[in-house]
């Protein structure tokens, strides 16, 4: 399993892309243990980006007990999630720098994310009010 793109992968997923160390980890070891598609998927998004260090790149940023997801971190996690069909054209330009999209081309993802932080709060909420119960 790929640590860093497995963080990228676990921050887009929350809302305004900002997640606690404690739900944080909490993800990364449920993701850890799920198998061998997991790791092998992250193995396949790390190649497309070889020199990928969330840090230092700027995709990644900490902030207050947390770590958050940054506009850069979002087009680099798209540029390794676009089908190799999409990216042929810009192989010779730097692995690190996504290929820019025009906003007509961004909106079916848009949807997607948005239909997919609702289901993430939901979840979340639910998870929050079974802790509430068991306490």
């Amino acid at each position: 399993m790929n640590f860093q793109v497995t963080v990228l992968k676990i921050l887009v997923s929350y809302p305004d892309g900002f997640a606690v160390m404690v739900d944080l980890k909490r993800d990364m070891a449920i993701l850890a243990t799920s198998g061998r598609d997991w790791a092998e998927r992250t193995k396949r998004l790390a190649a497309r980006v070889p020199e990928l260090d969330i840090f230092s790149q700027g995709l990644v940023e900490r902030l207050n007990g947390g770590w958050r997801i940054t506009e850069k971190g979002r087009a680099v996690l798209g540029f390794m999630e676009a089908k190799p069909a999409e990216t042929t054209t810009e192989s010779a330009a730097p692995a690190v720098e996504p290929p820019a999209s025009s906003p007509a081309a961004s909106t079916p993802l848009a949807a997607r994310r948005s239909g997919r932080s609702q289901r993430l709060q939901r979840r979340r909420a639910a998870r929050e009010r079974a802790r509430a119960k068991a306490c």
